[in-house]
């Protein structure tokens, strides 16, 4: 949006930028694109309106229930990592890493589907189905009667978790006031929430109700139920999840989409509401919006799903920055997507290969260390979030945490005793979602609102495919050289220089 156009935007205002806009000095961060010249306009408005809103209990409870998909995402990764050796040693399978590619399978397809979803059908359906689904079939793989039925029910049980990264930060960021942006990168801290759970369950089960069960030959139904429990756990906690979003919230459908579908008089009603019930002042009206002119709707006419998947794919590219930015975007959840998964396949061999010793290597001591790691991850958001209202932007927030983390994973290979071990493991986790909290956070801030669940949902999607492809290459390569430690370390200085050369800096200005 030029000139010209803020100057009718303040046109329709009935004068100057109101007073919240001048206070932050913020501005729509894709208005200078000129995608739409009428939406440009009306999304102004209702930036204007959800700031003069501000903050509000809403808001907090949106945090929150939006926080559970970021958890429930993490501990169905690492469920699933966590009881993969128990249930191999019962179900003895000929492919032990199966349960990994299942995994990530319906988390690939559950990104892609709820992502799009959200772009055609609403946020609203997706944000309240996609946990039940996931706890139903949580529950269901803790009953699995052989490795085959498993690893179904833990395609599906990450197809119904796996969108909730793509609709958690799109639903909180189209409701969140400019000044309170800073709270999406915060929202990442609930990632490691749901590690620490998925850390819990298995110190709380595996080592009491399967520490018979050390091996094919010793291992029965009987003896080695502990990552059944572990299972049943997960699956009732996401479930009493997905009932509190329905219940603690009725959630509207947001604005942004409502604006980007032509929606004017559902935009003014979801806006008005909020302002009312929480005794705020709202002074956009449906005749300042309609002023602007009509919104051309992101749907195609044709009653053919994959017409308007292309509309809102080709929309990602209406500019060349826009493209730019979308591809670059894409490219670093690749990259991560390869180099921490691949990582932590080849690290343990290979420190083992250089005499590195980890103490007694019980149970009890092996799950009290990942719960301290994981502890550890939910604290570099927060970090993260702090940085991102400074100087540092979005931008070099992700490049500090790169670089950090990169640091870190190199000086890992020279550990040697357990104290090192916890403390690197506990350390890397911090700095790493640093990087990966920001990372969530900026996908969907560029991009623009009609197609926000699109890119974000192919922008996972990749991340899914190397974490495919990480189990793959684990299968077949050799994991005692050091050579894939130190290309994995690399990227993460190639994520830095990407980070760097984003075409957006969200910081300053409101998402579009």
């Amino acid at each position: 949006m030029g000139s010209k156009e803020i100057k009718g935007v303040d046109d329709v205002e009935g004068g100057s930028h109101d007073a919240s806009s001048l206070e932050t000095g913020n501005f729509d961060v894709l208005q200078q694109e000129h995608i739409d010249p009428v939406l440009n306009a009306k999304m102004y408005l209702v930036n204007n309106a959800i700031d003069e809103i501000g903050l509000t209990n809403y808001h907090i409870k949106l945090f929150i229930l939006n926080g559970f998909g970021y958890a429930v995402d993490s501990l169905i990764l690492l469920i699933q990592s966590i009881i993969a050796t128990q249930a191999a040693y019962e179900f003895n399978p000929s492919y032990t890493r199966g349960l990994t590619i299942a995994a990530y399978v319906g988390m690939l397809v559950g990104a892609i589907f709820w992502g799009l979803a959200a772009d055609i059908i609403g946020r609203r359906f997706a944000f309240n189905c996609s946990l039940i689904v996931c706890s139903v079939f949580a529950i269901l793989a803790g009953a699995a009667p052989n490795w085959i039925v498993l690893g179904l029910f833990v395609c599906l049980t990450a197809f119904g978790g796996g969108g909730n990264l793509v609709l958690d930060t799109t639903v909180f960021l189209e409701y969140l006031p400019s000044q309170n942006q800073w709270l999406l990168t915060l929202m990442a801290c609930w990632w490691g929430v749901g590690q620490l759970i998925a850390g819990l369950f298995a110190w709380a089960f595996l080592p009491n109700f399967s520490h018979d069960c050390i091996s094919i030959a010793t291992c029965t139904h009987d003896n080695n139920k502990g990552w059944r429990y572990v299972w049943f756990a997960s699956g009732a906690l996401v479930f009493v999840m997905s009932i509190l979003r329905i219940t603690v919230i009725r959630l509207k459908e947001t604005p942004k989409f409502l604006l980007s579908q032509g929606k004017d008089e559902e935009v003014i009603e979801t806006l008005q509401f909020i302002a009312q019930t929480h005794n705020r002042t709202c002074s956009l009206t449906l005749e300042k919006l309609q002023a602007c002119g009509k919104t051309t709707t992101s749907h195609s006419k044709s009653r053919l799903p994959f017409r308007d998947v292309l509309i809102h794919i080709k929309g990602l590219f209406a500019t060349r920055r826009l493209g730019l930015s979308i591809s670059l975007i894409w490219i670093s959840w690749l990259l991560i997507g390869l180099a921490y998964p691949l990582y932590h396949v080849f690290l343990p061999s290979y420190l083992q290969s250089r005499g590195a010793k980890f103490g007694s290597g019980s149970a009890y001591t092996t799950w009290r260390n990942y719960a301290l790691a994981n502890f550890s991850s939910i604290w570099g958001p927060v970090l993260a979030g702090f940085m991102c209202t400074t100087r540092l932007g979005r931008k070099y927030t992700m490049v500090i945490g790169a670089l950090v983390t990169m640091a870190f994973l190199f000086a890992y290979t020279q550990v040697r005793s357990e104290a090192q071990n916890i403390g690197f493991n506990c350390a890397i986790s911090f700095a790493l979602n640093i990087y990966y909290g920001t990372l969530y956070a900026y996908t969907p801030e560029v991009l623009p609102s009609a197609h926000r669940g699109t890119g974000n949902g192919i922008a996972i999607a990749f991340n899914r495919v190397m974490g495919i492809l990480s189990a793959v290459v684990a299968t077949v390569a050799n994991t005692d050289t050091p050579v894939p430690i130190w290309i994995c370390a690399a990227l993460y200085v190639v994520m830095a220089f990407i980070a760097i050369i984003f075409p957006f800096e969200p910081y300053g200005s409101r998402s579009s």
